[in-house]
């Protein structure tokens, strides 16, 4: 048999149980489809179409954003400095509502996707308006994606009557669903605090029904909880579970100001959290229980947010920040270690928007979703553990190979 790709000669982090270091791996390719793994030695009488010599790369999965607003690129910048309400309020959301199109959406989308590939990041989980344009781009691009229709119960881009936020979401699932193997349509409400509790019971009612993730805003704020009617003595959390909203298939973004009382229900409930720590940081908004969360056994992937608050997609420069910020929070350099971060990035991440039995490590029967990160560099060397190379000392601007799919869409650092 003649096999499609040979990544070989290569130092091969897999991510797998036991966070394994390969000297000289390989990984083996056939249909977009991992076969085997191990080491170079093993495969040299194997014949295939394309041999990728990794010599002083490290090979390793793809990085997984698990929190993105793609057209938000268009924003970068815009209204840096400002409180969230005042930041959210005052400038993006009349922005949007002057300069948010099919277009737009589309064409910042794809400038997204060019940032994302170039930096290593192979997979992103989305959500936003006029989301068949962001789905447009995904696709174009090449890259694995969760892409969610935004629901809000205001006009929104797109949806100018709220009444029709559901059916919009709704139709923009059955219309990509089964489109390509890349994509997974999915419904995003946007918050509890911009979202009736009916809103919110419908859209989750018809997500399950479609069998796609459902993703929130949760608890970004300290004061989020004053906004949301009908709250009471409870917390977000706990009306988020009052609700039925909670559950496996529930991606929970941001989840700062959640308590010890609320990590018990998320687990027990089995949801997923995207953490955000850059733009958690710019906005002021503060410093999730990231740590808590991990040691409860949740699945924690990363997330970049929106190019509006962070103001980049690039998730090498996300994990040194998160690594580092819950050290200088809670006054201990050993908690977030640059292995449990790395799996934020990569695995955890695949968890937690669902996908973990098709990408996030290097497993035979996992599709190639694979980057090449170059250690020839003064500032990776000298690398005495790649981990925390890849954590503290790597730039996005090292990856010089991303594979999606199967299919090389960066190479020599150039998008191909």
């Amino acid at each position: 048999m003649k096999y499609d790709i040979l990544i070989e000669n290569g130092l091969l982090l897999t991510m797998t149980e036991g966070l394994p270091v390969l000297e000289d791996g390989a990984v083996l390719i056939m249909g977009g489809e991992i076969v085997a793994s191990g080491q170079s030695k093993e495969f040299s009488g194997y014949e295939v179409k394309t041999r990728i010599n990794a010599r002083k790369k490290i090979i390793m999965p793809g990085l997984i954003n698990c929190h993105t607003h793609l057209p938000m690129s268009m924003f970068r910048g815009l209204a840096d400095d400002l409180p969230l309400d005042v930041w959210l309020n005052e400038h993006i959301f009349p922005a949007e509502a002057k300069h948010v199109n099919p277009d737009s959406v589309e064409q910042w989308s794809c400038h997204s996707c060019k940032e994302m590939l170039l930096s290593g990041t192979t997979t992103c989980c989305d959500g936003y308006f006029h989301e068949a344009g962001v789905a447009k781009a995904i696709l174009f691009s090449g890259m694995r994606a969760v892409a969610g229709q935004g629901v809000i119960d205001f006009p929104a881009p797109g949806v100018p009557d709220p009444k029709m936020n559901i059916r919009t979401a709704v139709e923009f699932v059955k219309e990509f669903k089964d489109i390509s193997p890349l994509l997974y349509p999915s419904i995003f409400c946007h918050s509890p605090y911009t979202c009736s509790r009916q809103t919110l019971m419908a859209a989750k009612k018809a997500a399950n029904d479609l069998g796609v993730l459902f993703q929130i805003h949760v608890a970004e704020t300290k004061n989020e909880i004053d906004l949301i009617q009908g709250l009471g003595s409870m917390t977000i959390v706990e009306y988020l579970e009052s609700l039925g909203i909670l559950d496996s298939n529930t991606l929970m973004v941001h989840s700062v100001w959640i308590s010890d009382n609320d990590i018990d229900i998320i687990k027990r409930v089995h949801a997923n959290i995207a953490h955000c720590p850059e733009s958690n940081m710019k906005l002021a908004s503060g410093i999730a229980p990231v740590p808590k969360l991990i040691k409860a056994g949740i699945p924690v992937g990363l997330g970049t947010d929106g190019c509006a608050s962070n103001n980049d997609h690039d998730l090498f420069s996300e994990m040194d920040t998160a690594a580092k910020l819950h050290k200088v929070a809670l006054l201990d350099p050993c908690v977030m270690d640059a292995r449990t971060t790395l799996k934020m990035a990569t695995i955890e991440g695949a968890k937690a928007i669902g996908l973990e039995k098709i990408t996030g490590s290097i497993e035979r029967g996992k599709r190639a979703d694979i980057i090449l990160v170059n250690t020839d560099k003064p500032h990776v060397t000298p690398m005495y553990d790649p981990y925390s190379s890849l954590v503290y000392s790597a730039k996005s601007s090292d990856v010089d190979l991303v594979m999606v799919d199967g299919r090389i869409l960066v190479q020599e650092g150039r998008l191909v």
